[in-house]
């Protein structure tokens, strides 16, 4: 088990070097842009969301609502969705050439739609794609586990 992307509440969520990524697998990149999501929501970090978000991502909500980049973004930045800490649980992915499948089970803290903070056991389904060498996730479909 460990934090997504490492510490807390408040952490950074910088894109990886183009040196760095040279140095890692597929799998392990696919990985790192989960965790800097992680890490730009929780931190309300607009640029760093839209480093790792492609311009075609989607969430999809557990309650089926579709949610574009932009209105994700914004719904984050002004606290529709406030994301506290997150601990992962198991992250998988499989890899498909320029596309891959990632599969993040994490525990989440979180306040959403004006509910109360409370922590889900949060399954994040992620579509990615490589563009010119990097990860980018194109959709994303929340649940339980």
């Amino acid at each position: 088990m460990t934090a997504c992307g490492g510490n807390r509440i408040g952490s950074g969520a910088a894109p990886i070097e183009l040196a760095e990524q040279r140095k890692m697998s597929d799998e392990a990149l696919c990985k790192a842009a989960y965790r800097a999501m992680y890490r730009a929501m929780i931190a309300k970090d607009a640029d760093a969301l839209n480093e790792v978000l492609d311009d075609s991502f989607v969430l999809i909500h557990m309650t089926g609502m579709r949610q574009p980049k932009a209105a994700f973004v914004q719904a984050v930045l002004n606290g529709t969705l406030n994301y506290f800490t997150c601990e992962d649980d198991s992250v998988e992915v499989i890899l498909r050439g320029d596309t891959a499948d990632l599969a993040g089970k994490s525990r989440v803290s979180a306040a959403v739609f004006g509910g109360g903070r409370h922590t889900w056991r949060l399954q994040q389904d992620l579509t990615l794609i490589k563009r010119q060498g990097r990860w980018l996730i194109t959709r994303s479909e929340a649940g339980t586990y």
